[in-house]
């Protein structure tokens, strides 16, 4: 719910672009530019850990897999060609936002990242993946749960029923 009520501030205050990140340095500040200078020619651009490989500093072995291996399931469940489509790193076009009905937006976690993606991605928005370093905390810890990871498997085949049925 805070990303959603940030976009739809944003959206309202009129910017032309909308940036999400972590705020805890995972997300090297210094990528910026690069997003936004992608989000000339694209709609929504995503700051990828796995582009261009893999570019994970410091997680361990397990998170790691299954971060990867999540990615993967997405890409063959929903068709969408994005290599990272849990990463939180973005840069949307304020139109690309309008267009998604932010109000119909089911997820929580990480599935709220794939849904966001998925969402422009049926509605033909150009994406583009950047790619990016993406280094663990210093500080705080993860969100991650058994009850994010159940959402985020069934939430993948609830956004591909509703396309099949014309309701997304």
């Amino acid at each position: 719910s805070a990303y959603v009520t940030g976009f739809k501030y944003a959206i309202k205050q009129g910017y032309d672009l909308i940036l999400e990140m972590d705020a805890d340095f995972s997300h090297n500040p210094h990528d910026i530019p690069r997003l936004i200078e992608a989000a000339q020619k694209y709609d929504l651009v995503i700051g990828s850990r796995y582009s261009n490989g893999v570019n994970i500093v410091n997680w361990p072995i397990k998170r790691l897999l299954i971060s990867y291996f999540a990615s993967k399931y997405v890409r063959i469940i929903t068709g969408m060609p994005v290599k990272d489509p849990t990463g939180g790193f973005k840069c949307f076009k304020r139109q690309t936002l309008e267009a998604i009905d932010l109000d119909q937006i089911h997820s929580n976690g990480y599935s709220f990242q794939v849904e966001m993606n998925y969402r422009a991605w049926c509605k033909g928005f150009r994406i583009k993946e950047v790619p990016i370093i993406f280094t663990e905390r210093m500080n705080g810890v993860s969100k991650m749960s058994k009850a994010i990871v159940w959402e985020a498997a069934w939430m993948i085949w609830y956004l591909r029923a509703l396309r099949l049925f014309g309701r997304l």
